[in-house]
């Protein structure tokens, strides 16, 4: 079937022709459909429900809200991890599911658990509701709106938030791909009910007569409608409040026939929500931010696009003196990133092309394999389209030209040599006949080496679909692409290639001395005497082999491993920890301070953002001692500071140190968002101690914070801060309130309403509406003897202070409540410099074990980059054997022989022993990209001797018997098809090995392994392979004139 597909396609060549065209265009227009991103998208399948209760504390929140919905949700299926944080006014509950598991599907089924969640949460302390439909890659776009003029204070933060809510953010809301757009800083306008507590006493009216009041004078209803001759009119009862007067003159009650109106019982004003959150810039005061979440699946570099444009359109309809500012835009990370990715592939593909036309000899050859290159690039553009298969960083940037187009290299080769050979007979030119049937006869021997070669690549492949977890979503997309790529090479390979030899390459082949024949013969004269040497001294020859690989063994336990190289994103993140407690005026003060000082030192920065606190949408749950910071840097070849981003996080670091009381933890925008949703974790390595008792959590955490901060390496270290927030707790003596006929609830009324403030209703102005909240002047609770002297109203209508019915007190209590699985936990996390993760780990469980003793039911866990490390490496170890197996017996298949296949397989291990020293040398640990480059490594190191056995076989059937004499003609046959593949294999990976552009990091380690291996395998195939091949055939005559083969 092979044999009539090539037949057809030399004697086909304007179908063929045609289909390729067909193929160009189809590939291009793939190419502007491709969704494109900087990384794949590694966020777990989870979804995230959030809670807000304002006025409850952790421990509430824990109790009543967090437990009922984690119980909701332990009854669905496919459900493989549940986390919670409870937090004052906010519970934010994280439900994981199996990556199998369609997210709309798993939406609807928590959706419906939510209904019994919210049956189990007491009336009035939050609703439940699912966060948007985003990943860790969501938050593509963030801005600031602002005066133009910085120093304009003519706008108000309550006016900059509103401008945000119902101008901007509603028409972003509708761009395509924008799945929300969350709202940060600034305050929400309110109708503010201050109650004047004199004035209900003398009234005698209580606050639930207030809130029932105005409860019930707003609102509009229809009344059907009635016909008047041949008219129809509807009915319409209008009794909405518009504005300040009509809640003024909202009549409360009606004592001896005189209306008492809520301004006489209030002051009725405009107000500001209680927020748990602000936003500033540049330490020039407060700012409204918007994030725009981008919706799964979407193409962020589009909707970033779209978004900015769209922005652009916004902009004339604000009030004037109001702009945008952008900040943070992902398409400029992802331009970067892809052209990393095209820089590499250009100067990759101009590299393999210029070692084809050196090594091979012939223009047209060389041409015509190089034109296999886009031609399969462009078929893996299409099947990534069909797969779904974004572009990214791994699924582009891993791509080797000189690997894909190994087959075509072999048949080009073998074809050359034919027609040489052919006119050589024939003393003449070939006719058209007689060069397709030597294109079709050279074609059709050497076919069956290049699918087997093809098919072992792909084989090696196999355990990259095995990696689950972050890994498998980072390199799954690479294992697709250079499987599209390697088929549509070898469809090439099989059509294209024998159609354009016949129809290019010239039929009269005149016998000259190239460029290519003089290097190839410099090195055959090189080889030569290495290989007869080798050949005579087997026993020298295996034994150094095999010492270099044990050596190699031995170097490989100690390169240490860490799970992905970090990508370098281009910004900065940090995090900003005070003591809980603070104030959310204080932690502004500080995040200013810390603006001001990156600002004035580092004229690398652009602009630094920073983010106390909790957004609308909480899917980041902060507290306001915690401040998450961007720092927006230009182009490093403008950096004066620093050389690297490390140097300048150092110096960044010894500058902030001057801020007494505060803690800092550096990462990037990304990692920092993925690290969030994976783990609910922001460092490198996260240690968590499960158990029941907080304060035993919170003791045991600090011991393992003093073991990590003693090991080299550590940085950031924080330990998860769940006591020590300040609460002035009211508790209610029972004996007391039933002296005087008192309920819980009223005091809880009191506290509730008049002392956190209670929402009533709302009013609204066109489309926008605003709360309307009652509660006592702020006044009544400036400090703690203003609570104390709060009246509550006893069933006698006797006026009592708060300090008669409870005891007032403030007292540290929980700032949050962590858990995993229903599991209580803390949190110890720390990011690790200058060394490797699991020699860090490594060092830390020794540490733990040594110095930190836990009581029983009490656990440690290790997360972070060890955890996912630990979980590749053991996929690995089961599918890595079961690809060798596959890789063996598609040898066996080969060959039809287990000696043979035993020795071409014998190139795997010693392939690795230049990709181990490749590491050491260029200092690298070994890490999942690094592993992937090894498993890349498996197939071109049997490719190159599978050509070899195989033309060793050729010469045996073509009557050489003497097994030295096969040897040292095949070796000197073979030797330009086996350099030219592993040159153009390696020398394809060298601008990825060496490139410092956006995104290389995760690259190097996959290139640097590559070509240190195809080094170790090619030397192995020349030098190794022959003498295991001479020991393993017997019948060798060793007084076989070498020079007749050179």
């Amino acid at each position: 079937m092979i044999d009539k597909l090539i037949a057809f396609s030399i004697k086909q060549k304007l179908v063929v022709g045609f289909c390729v065209v067909m193929l160009i265009f189809a590939g291009i227009y793939s190419a502007i459909q491709l969704p494109i991103d900087a990384v794949p998208d590694i966020t777990n399948n989870q979804i995230q429900v959030i809670t807000s209760s304002p006025t409850l504390s952790a421990s509430e929140i824990e109790r009543f809200i967090s437990y009922p919905i984690e119980i909701s949700m332990k009854s669905i299926p496919d459900v493989v991890e549940m986390r919670s944080i409870s937090k004052f006014g906010i519970s934010v509950v994280t439900i994981v599911f199996d990556d199998k598991v369609d997210i709309y599907f798993a939406r609807n089924l928590v959706f419906q658990k939510l209904q019994e969640a919210q049956e189990n949460i007491p009336e009035g302390l939050g609703k439940p509701e699912m966060a948007p439909v985003s990943t860790g890659l969501g938050e593509i776009y963030q801005y600031v709106v602002r005066p133009e003029d910085p120093n304009d204070t003519s706008f108000s933060d309550t006016e900059l938030r509103e401008i945000q809510d119902w101008i901007v953010k509603r028409q972003l809301l509708g761009t395509s791909g924008v799945a929300e757009i969350n709202s940060f800083g600034g305050f929400e306008k309110q109708y503010h009910v201050h109650i004047d507590p004199n004035a209900l006493t003398s009234h005698d009216i209580t606050l639930r007569e207030v809130h029932d009041a105005v409860t019930k004078n707003n609102g509009n209803v229809g009344g059907g409608y009635i016909e008047k001759g041949a008219e129809q009119y509807s009915i319409r009862g209008i009794g909405l409040i518009e504005n300040l007067e009509d809640l003024q003159n909202i009549v409360v009650k009606t004592q001896h026939g005189t209306p008492i109106y809520l301004k006489q019982l209030a002051v009725v004003e405009y107000g500001e929500g209680l927020r748990v959150g602000a936003v500033t810039q540049d330490g020039k005061g407060e700012v409204v931010s918007g994030i725009v979440m981008m919706l799964k699946g979407a193409n962020s570099r589009e909707v970033s696009s779209n978004v900015h444009q769209k922005i652009e359109q916004i902009k004339p309809s604000l009030p004037k003196g109001i702009t945008i500012d952008e900040y943070y835009n992902r398409e400029n990370l992802v331009n970067k990133t892809i052209g990393t990715v095209q820089t590499n592939l250009i100067e990759g593909g101009i590299i393999v092309i210029a070692v084809l036309l050196l090594l091979l000899g012939n223009l047209r050859a060389g041409l015509i394999v190089a034109s296999v290159i886009p031609l399969s690039m462009l078929f893996a553009l299409i099947m990534m389209n069909a797969f779904g298969v974004s572009g990214n960083l791994m699924s582009l940037g891993a791509i080797d030209f000189g690997l894909i187009i190994d087959g075509a290299v072999i048949i080009v080769e073998s074809v050359i040599v034919a027609i040489g050979l052919k006119i050589h007979s024939n003393n003449k030119g070939l006719t058209k006949t007689e060069m397709n049937e030597t294109v079709f006869s050279s074609t059709s021997g050497i076919i069956k080496s290049a699918i087997f070669g093809v098919l072992i690549i792909l084989i090696v492949y196999l355990p990259i679909f095995a990696l689950g977890g972050i890994e498998g979503k980072m390199f799954k997309p690479m294992a697709f692409t250079v499987g599209f790529a390697l088929v549509g090479a070898l469809i090439l390979s099989l059509t294209y290639v024998p159609m354009m030899c016949s129809l290019v390459l010239k039929k009269d082949l005149k016998e000259k001395i190239t460029i290519a024949d003089k290097i190839i013969n410099f090195l055959k004269k090189l080889y030569a005497p290495v290989l007869e040497f080798a050949l005579k001294s087997k026993a020298l020859a295996i034994g150094t082999a095999l010492v270099i690989l044990a050596v190699s063994i031995y170097v490989f336990t100690t390169l240490g491993g860490e799970f992905i190289p970090k990508l370098g994103e281009g910004d900065i993140a940090f995090h900003i920890i005070r003591s809980p407690g603070v104030s959310l005026t204080e932690s502004n003060k500080i995040s200013g301070q810390v603006e001001k000082i990156l600002k004035d030192k580092f004229p690398e920065i652009i602009t630094v953002v920073s983010k106390t606190g909790a957004a609308e949408i909480s899917t980041d749950p902060m507290g306001v001692e915690l401040t998450d910071v961007f720092v927006i840097l230009k182009d490093p070849d403008e950096w004066t500071s620093a050389e690297t981003k490390e140097e300048l996080i150092e110096k960044m670091q010894k500058e902030l140190s001057i801020i007494p009381g505060i803690g800092f933890s550096f990462t990037q925008p990304i990692e920092m968002r993925f690290n969030e949703l994976l783990s609910g974790a922001r460092g490198d390595v996260a240690v968590k101690i499960f158990g029941d008792d907080l304060s035993t959590l919170v003791e045991k955490g600090e011991e393992v914070g003093k073991v990590l901060s003693s090991i080299s390496g550590a940085e950031d270290v924080s330990v998860q801060q769940i006591e020590g927030l300040p609460q002035l707790q009211i508790k209610i003596d029972r004996e007391k309130i039933a002296k005087y006929g008192i309920n819980v609830e009223d005091i809880n009324e009191v506290i509730e309403t008049a002392l956190g403030g209670k929402t009533a209703g709302v009013i609204f102005e066109g489309d926008r509406k605003f709360d309307i909240v009652i509660k006592y002047d702020d006044e009544y609770k400036k400090n703690i003897n203003a609570v104390k002297n709060v009246l509550v109203s006893s069933s006698t209508g006797l006026k009592l202070p708060l300090s008669e019915l409870a005891d007032i007190e403030i007292e540290d209590g929980y700032s949050e409540i962590s858990r995993d699985d229903g599991k209580r936990r803390i949190l110890v996390q720390c990011n690790v410099r200058g060394k490797d993760i699991e020699t860090f780990i490594d060092e830390l469980k020794a540490g733990i074990s040594r110095d930190v003793e836990l009581p029983p039911g009490y656990i440690v866990e290790y997360g972070g980059q060890f955890k996912n490390l630990e979980s590749a490496r053991n996929r690995l170890l089961l599918a890595v054997p079961v690809s060798l197996f596959f890789i063996f017996a598609l040898l066996f298949a080969a060959f039809n022989s287990m000696k043979q296949g035993l020795l071409v397989f014998s190139g795997i291990p010693f392939a690795i022993v230049g990709g181990i020293f490749s590491l050491l040398v260029r200092g690298m640990p070994f890490s999942i990209s690094a592993g992937v480059g090894f498993i890349a490594l498996f197939g071109v190191a049997v490719l190159n001797g599978i050509v070899m056995i195989a033309y060793f076989n050729k010469l045996e059937e073509e009557g050489v018997t003497n097994v030295h004499e096969r040897i040292l003609k095949g070796t000197m046959v073979r030797l330009r098809p086996i350099l030219t593949t592993a040159m153009v294999a390696s020398f394809g990976f060298i601008p990825m090995a060496i490139s410092q552009g956006a995104g290389a990091e995760v690259q190097r380690p996959l290139a640097t392994v590559v070509i240190g291996g195809l080094i170790s395998s090619t030397l192995l195939t020349l030098i190794v392979l022959p003498v295991l091949y001479g020991i393993f055939n017997k019948h060798v005559n060793p007084k076989y004139d070498f020079k007749k083969t050179t």
